[in-house]
């Protein structure tokens, strides 16, 4: 006699972290090739959220996305990250010409602990990454209305934590990001049950 067995979908802090990190690493590369930052022929195709994605090929692009979001996956399983900022800037003067934020917000999941560190979401993935595919399009969307970068730019990833936390060696600390005459767009949010992303692009207006 057979017995059916029902599982349920679960989704811990650390699966949950590593979703964001996903989303952030195609989010950021995505960033990168619609705003023009390197060019496109140092850039391939790949199918991820059922959508086409630019990323780098660059090694050092590569490396550098690599540490930084291993460590975002720590502290984000920790729940110790408020947002992240992807701050694209003027290589030659150094001024702030654009900054994506990646805000953080600690959900409860299934709230079936009240340890915090045991938090589980029974959110399906098919769900999540269709709410994703929808922020990965309006990124594409962005290069319709954002002012043209016509200058050699550079980026940098920024990483705000909740409480004081051990720097990575090589690792600096940094201040806000300030844009003059500043205007931002919301995109869409996405959340795992386990946190809620908001993707905000903040830039520099024409003048």
């Amino acid at each position: 006699m057979s017995t059916a067995q029902s599982t349920k979908n679960c989704i811990t802090l650390r699966g949950s972290a590593q979703i964001i990190v996903e989303y952030l690493k195609y989010g950021i590369n995505s960033i990168l090739f619609q705003r023009g930052i390197y060019p496109p022929e140092t850039f391939e195709n790949t199918q991820q959220y059922g959508i086409t994605i630019l990323m780098s090929k660059d090694k050092k692009i590569e490396e550098f996305l690599a540490n930084v979001l291993q460590q975002t996956e720590e502290w984000l399983a920790k729940n110790m990250i408020e947002k992240i900022s992807m701050v694209i800037t003027n290589a030659h003067t150094k001024e702030v010409l654009e900054c994506w934020d990646f805000k953080m917000q600690a959900e409860l999941g299934d709230g079936e602990t009240t340890d915090s560190t045991k938090l589980t979401s029974s959110k399906e993935l098919k769900r999540i990454q269709s709410e994703i595919r929808d922020v990965m399009r309006q990124i594409s969307a962005t290069v319709s209305y954002l002012p043209l970068l016509d200058c050699i730019c550079t980026f940098d990833v920024m990483l705000y934590t909740l409480q004081n936390c051990e720097i990575p060696e090589k690792w600096d600390e940094t201040g806000a990001v300030f844009i003059q005459n500043a205007q931002a767009v919301q995109l869409r949010s996405f959340s795992t049950g386990l946190h809620k992303v908001d993707t905000v692009v903040n830039y520099k207006m024409a003048s």
